[in-house]
């Protein structure tokens, strides 16, 4: 390769690099962007297997194991990677994540795996009928308030 070759080619490598610096509150939104947005869909999966367990949707067995596939996918994102620094309650604006989070980092990773571990076997859990997404439901609901007891701020 010649050296202009060389030097065309590390200039195209490098402008879509240069394309994506970002400064940090540019980051840090971006992250609470994507938390809202995660939140957002276990919030609409939970609210499935709720309207479900509750008796205000009938039971449909695949719409219920589609919930919570969904739900079981979804902890298997790397959640905390999105608790950025500056992201915190009073760091920026329209967070709810509490400084305990920064603070007790490997609490609330536990958390977060309670979530995933109950996540997991939700597929299987809410076969079967109505009677089943209740239990399961219960479990996902849990972890998920011990989560938000700790580390989200009440409003």
């Amino acid at each position: 390769m010649t050296l202009a070759r060389t030097a065309a080619f590390l200039l195209v490598a490098a402008m879509p690099a240069a394309g994506f610096a970002q400064s940090a509150e540019e980051m840090a939104q971006d992250a609470l962007e994507a938390r809202h947005g995660y939140m957002k869909m276990l919030s609409i999966n939970m609210g499935t297997l709720a309207a479900m367990a509750r008796g205000e949707m009938e039971y449909d067995e695949g719409a219920a194991t589609t919930a919570a596939t969904n739900l079981a996918a979804l902890t298997r994102y790397d959640v905390p990677s999105l608790f950025v620094d500056g992201t915190a309650a009073g760091q920026i604006e329209d967070s709810e994540a509490l400084p305990a989070i920064w603070e007790n980092p490997d609490d609330f990773a536990a958390k977060f795996t309670q979530l995933a571990e109950a996540a997991a076997v939700s597929p299987d859990a809410v076969k079967g009928g109505q009677g089943n997404v209740g239990p399961a439901l219960q479990q996902l609901g849990g972890a998920c308030k011990d989560c938000h007891d700790d580390f989200r701020q009440k409003n």
